[in-house]
């Protein structure tokens, strides 16, 4: 049953689940602003002293006030669950579920722990499994042994897509400790490990980052095959970035069409024209093609693992923006009134030109499976 977090209740006898997980597997009673089918439960590994890493932007940062169980992750409440009761519920609603996820954090008991709560998982439950590695934590075996548990995919929570900004906002913090180095060792084991489109990279969008910093990026993971999942940064109350203003809407829904014209287009850096200061300035593409990716939505979906039938699977609402303000990514297809809104927000005039004299570029190497 659900129950305030008392001392010593850690991983892997108690987990914490996000506050949509709550309500589906019905430990928590609430609804959604809008009624959608969500099957995507996340777990995160639970601790007293929490997350030792203390990066500037996260709300479960080691410096950052409050104990580890009051904090939140994404700006989300994640109430705390004993693991055999939450595995309980997962093989009752099974029916209903689309992808699991376990969010691992720094520290000397997850990788263990998540081995463990693996291993429970599949006693019951055969939905597909993603990992949210913490790479501090874990090795090429070990990253294979997540495979011969049963997980599918793995995430890695790179955030910050340069190495500046990597080492300012991960590195050089109080606590701070990470390498960008062993992030991207652990990206490369797992692209060996988990195959072609089964490795996820989570980018934030709003941390200083220019656009051309997250073009090349979404550029250089499509050419490994390895998905680039999009999240608007969301300042964290009493975090060191918690006064730091959040991406543009427009800015946001250009980054979000741009990745997937990247991902799904095949388009290249030639693709696009930046400003000096790296801003998007336009799009060289036939506007009919653009257009389109529009008009389907999808490149507006919250980036997620997909379920068994290959649609997306994991789509955590609320995830970059509170349920008060308007959407950022949606846990579902748009609406024609959602893509009214969608379409004043992009401002496509301002950057793609009528009509547009290059054509868009090759197909990917190998595309990724369809996501909608």
């Amino acid at each position: 049953m659900l129950r305030t977090a008392p001392e010593r209740f850690e991983s892997p006898e108690w987990v914490r689940i996000s506050m949509a997980s709550a309500i589906v597997l019905r430990f928590r009673s609430g609804r959604f602003s809008r009624d959608f089918p969500f099957g995507g439960i996340n777990l995160l590994l639970q601790y007293e002293d929490g997350c030792r890493s203390d990066c500037a932007y996260c709300g479960l940062a080691r410096t950052r006030p409050g104990t580890y169980t009051e904090k939140s992750f994404i700006r989300v409440d994640w109430p705390l669950v004993s693991t055999d009761d939450l595995v309980e519920r997962m093989a009752r609603y099974e029916s209903a579920l689309t992808r699991l996820c376990i969010s691992m954090v720094t520290h000397g008991r997850a990788y263990a722990d998540t081995c463990e709560i693996i291993r429970r998982i599949r006693r019951r439950v055969q939905t597909p499994l993603s990992v949210l590695v913490a790479p501090p934590t874990l090795t090429r075996e070990r990253l294979q042994h997540f495979k011969d548990l049963g997980a599918d995919m793995i995430g890695v929570g790179l955030d910050a897509v340069t190495e500046s900004l990597f080492r300012r906002l991960r590195t050089d913090v109080p606590a701070g400790g990470l390498r960008w180095s062993n992030y991207w060792q652990v990206i490369s084991w797992g692209r060996e490990v988990f195959g072609p489109w089964k490795v996820n990279c989570h980018t934030l969008v709003g941390l200083g980052e220019s656009d051309r910093d997250l073009v090349e990026l979404f550029v250089r993971l499509r050419d490994r095959q390895i998905y680039a999942y999009l999240f608007s940064f969301n300042p964290e109350p009493d975090s060191r970035m918690g006064l730091h203003p959040k991406a543009p809407l427009t800015r946001w829904r250009r980054i979000q069409l741009v990745k997937f014209l990247v991902e799904t287009e095949g388009f290249g850096m030639e693709h696009f024209r930046f400003h000096e200061d790296g801003t998007l300035a336009a799009i060289a593409a036939p506007r009919a093609l653009v257009e389109q990716a529009v008009s389907s939505g999808l490149p507006f979906l919250t980036n997620g693992c997909p379920g068994a039938d290959g649609r997306p699977g994991c789509t955590r609402p609320y995830g970059s923006y509170r349920p008060s303000e308007p959407f950022r990514d949606y846990p579902f297809v748009p609406t024609p009134e959602d893509l009214q809104v969608i379409r004043a927000q992009l401002a496509l005039d301002e950057i793609l030109p009528s009509p547009a004299t290059t054509p868009a570029g090759g197909p990917v190497p190998s595309r990724p499976p369809e996501l909608g």
